[in-house]
C-alpha cells in the first residue's frame, strides 16, 4: 500500500514540528520545504532537521521517509501540503501586522504548490490566517474544498485547556466549540460545550466561562508575551488532527477555516460573495467534504456577523495590497 506523501512548506518551528508528528503517526513520508539563509548559505536548515528527525526513527519506532530540501519540485506527488511559511509574530504586533510581509510569502508558495502538487489538499497554518488561506485559493485555482485553514483545531484545544484546567478534569471529557475568525474575533458557544455531555453552565458560573473563552481568544498573544515569538507546539498538533483525518480518511468534524457562501449568512456579510471562516468542517479524504450548520441564537449570530465583517474587511486589505488576487 502506498503511503502518503505530506509535504511541509517552511522548517521553522511549527514546520519542524509537523514534520515530527507525522513520523511519529506514521501517517506518511515528509518532504520538509524551505528556502537558504541569505547571510549563511552554507547551511542547509531542512535538510539538516530531516536527518535529525531521521535517527528518532529507530527511537521511536517509525518508519517514514522524511527529506530536506530546497527544491520544491520535490513536493511533485504530494497528498497533503501544509503551510507554514511566514514571519511569526512578535510582541506587540496583530496578526494583521503579518498581512503585507506574509501574503507574498504564501503567494509565492502557492504557485509552487500549483505547479508541482496540483492534486494536494492544502492546509494553511501562516498568519493573518483568513487572509492568507484566501490568498492560496485564488492563486492556486484549486476547488475551495481542497484548501482550508488550521486555526479552529488550534482555538478549541486552547478553550477546552483552560476549561479543563479550570475544572480540574481531563482534557479528553471536555467537548466545545469556537467558530468564525482567527484570534480576538473567534465567536464562542458556552451553548454548545460540555464535560462528558453535562452543560458547562451547570458546572461553572457564566463568568468563569467567559473568561476561558477571553483566555482562548488571546491565547496565540499570551505565548508571544511569554516567549517573544509565536506558538507551535499547539498549532502543530491542530495541523496534524486535520492532517490524519484526510490521509486516513476519518470524516473527522473539525472546526476548520473554509470557504463559506450561504452557510452562517457569510454571503449576506459579503455583498453575495463567500469567505474562508472557521466553522464546523467534515475533513475527510477529499479535504473539507461538508461544512456542518446549525441553528444560532441572536447573541451568538451577532458575534459571528461581526467576525465574518472583520474578515471581510482583512481580504479587502489584502486585496488593495495584491490587486491581481482579483
Amino acid at each position: 500500500m502506498r503511503r502518503a506523501k505530506i509535504s511541509v512548506i517552511g522548517a521553522g518551528n511549527i514546520g519542524g514540528e509537523c514534520a515530527r508528528s507525522i513520523a511519529m503517526k506514521e501517517l506518511g513520508d515528509v518532504v520538509l520545504v524551505d528556502i537558504p539563509f541569505k547571510d549563511k548559505p552554507e547551511l542547509h536548515m531542512p535538510r539538516g532537521k530531516a536527518l535529525d528527525l531521521a535517527c528518532c526513527g529507530p527511537v521511536e519506532k517509525f518508519d517514514s521517509r522524511i527529506t530536506g530540501t530546497f527544491e520544491y519540485k520535490d513536493i511533485e506527488g504530494s497528498d497533503v501540503v501544509i503551510v507554514t511559511a511566514g514571519v511569526p509574530r512578535k510582541p506587540g504586533q496583530s496578526r494583521d501586522d503579518l498581512v503585507s510581509i506574509n501574503a507574498g510569502i504564501v503567494k509565492s508558495v502557492a504557485q509552487q504548490i500549483k505547479q508541482y502538487a496540483p492534486n494536494a489538499v492544502v492546509i494553511v497554518v501562516s498568519n493573518p490566517l483568513d487572509a492568507m488561506v484566501y490568498v492560496m485559493w485564488k492563486v492556486t485555482g484549486f476547488p475551495a474544498n481542497r484548501v482550508m485553514g488550521q486555526a479552529g483545531a488550534l482555538d478549541v484545544a486552547r478553550y477546552k485547556t483552560f476549561l479543563a484546567m479550570e475544572l480540574g478534569v481531563s482534557v479528553e471529557d471536555i467537548q466545545g466549540l469556537l467558530l468564525g475568525g482567527h484570534g480576538d474575533d473567534m465567536v464562542p458557544l458556552p451553548r454548545l460545550t460540555s464535560v462528558n455531555g453535562i452543560p458547562i453552565l451547570d458546572l461553572l458560573p457564566a463568568e468563569k466561562v467567559q473568561a476561558c473563552v477571553d483566555r482562548a481568544k488571546v491565547g496565540g498573544g499570551e505565548v508571544v508575551k511569554l516567549m517573544g515569538t509565536s506558538a507551535w507546539y499547539a498549532p502543530s498538533a491542530g495541523t496534524i488532527e486535520m492532517v490524519e483525518a484526510i490521509v486516513r480518511d476519518k470524516k473527522r468534524v473539525i472546526p476548520c477555516a473554509a470557504y463559506c457562501d450561504k452557510e452562517f449568512n457569510v454571503a449576506g456579510m459579503n455583498e453575495g460573495k463567500g469567505l474562508f471562516v472557521g466553522v464546523p468542517c467534515v475533513v475527510g479524504s477529499k479535504g473539507v467534504e461538508k461544512i456542518i450548520t446549525f441553528k444560532m441564537d441572536e447573541t451568538e449570530q451577532k458575534s459571528m456577523n461581526e467576525s465574518i465583517s472583520h474578515v471581510k474587511d482583512l481580504i479587502a486589505v489584502t486585496r488593495k495590497l495584491f490587486p491581481d488576487l482579483g
